[in-house]
């Protein structure tokens, strides 16, 4: 049994192996002198209850995590429940996780039976394990599987190609020195060639709903299928700033509507 840090260290290795964004972008912080702060990590899984939510976060919870707010993102036919860890030591905060799932009861026939037939290959023992949340892909799957999810939604797509694994890791913005405003920190990642998502602005939510969010797209990445390798949407960036509420307290949970655009950032372009 691995402790939270191994679990979270397991989680950025792998995140930052599949995106280089990452590793990146933090040289480009450290060169000025900041120091990263890790949001949260947000995680993806289908309702099946034999790798639910509950499924997920079962890591999470064991090490003091607890579950917060829920989410609805009817658009996208997804449920999401987002985690904290209470009494974190001082100077090592430990970041929220974000964990959704795709609603299959809202999808067609076939479409669930392909995610079935998937789900069916994931040995019991697997998600028993305590770095289940961070084990890959632990089925086949063919390239024509992964075109057939995606007609219906990117988001079973990018998880049948890509198990389970962060989706995203996020920079706090709010705990860096040298900028203002997020608008400022987007101008500095665009400047170093970083593209941003703008599906409803680059900027989704405002101080008003006390969370600010941006994106990175998520750059390609080749994935081994059954039917030969492909290169598609893989992991990226976020970046986040938090604001105090009426009663003085930063504000810790996630606006939908906003987050329903963060989820495009993998959307094959």
């Amino acid at each position: 049994m691995g402790t939270i840090q191994e679990l979270l260290d397991r989680l950025w290795k792998d995140y930052a192996a599949k995106n280089p964004q990452a590793g990146a972008i933090h040289k480009l912080l450290r060169d000025r002198g900041e120091t990263v702060v890790n949001d949260h990590i947000a995680l993806r899984t289908y309702d099946d209850p034999r790798i639910d939510i509950d499924v997920l976060a079962r890591a999470f919870a064991e090490r003091g995590y607890q579950p917060k707010d829920e989410y609805t993102f009817p658009d996208k036919k997804l449920y999401a429940r987002h985690y904290e860890a209470p009494g974190t030591p001082a100077g090592q905060p430990l970041p929220k996780v974000f964990i959704s799932q795709l609603q299959l009861e809202h999808f067609s026939e076939p479409f669930r039976n392909t995610v079935a037939s998937l789900v069916d290959q994931v040995p019991a023992s697997l998600t028993q394990r305590w770095d289940f949340v961070v084990s890959g892909r632990p089925w086949r799957v063919s390239y024509s599987q992964y075109e057939s999810l995606l007609v219906e939604s990117e988001y079973a797509a990018w998880l049948a190609a890509w198990g389970f694994c962060a989706n995203h890791f996020t920079v706090d913005v709010g705990q860096l020195k040298t900028f203002r405003s997020l608008a400022e920190f987007n101008g500095f990642i665009e400047a170093n060639g970083f593209k941003l998502n703008a599906s409803g602005g680059k900027i989704k939510g405002s101080s008003r709903d006390f969370l600010e969010q941006s994106s990175t797209l998520a750059a390609e990445a080749t994935v081994d299928f059954t039917d030969g390798p492909r290169s598609i949407p893989c992991c990226y960036y976020e970046f986040a700033k938090r604001y105090r509420t009426p009663d003085g307290q930063l504000f810790q949970g996630f606006v939908a509507k906003s987050a329903d655009k963060i989820f495009e950032s993998t959307n094959r372009r």
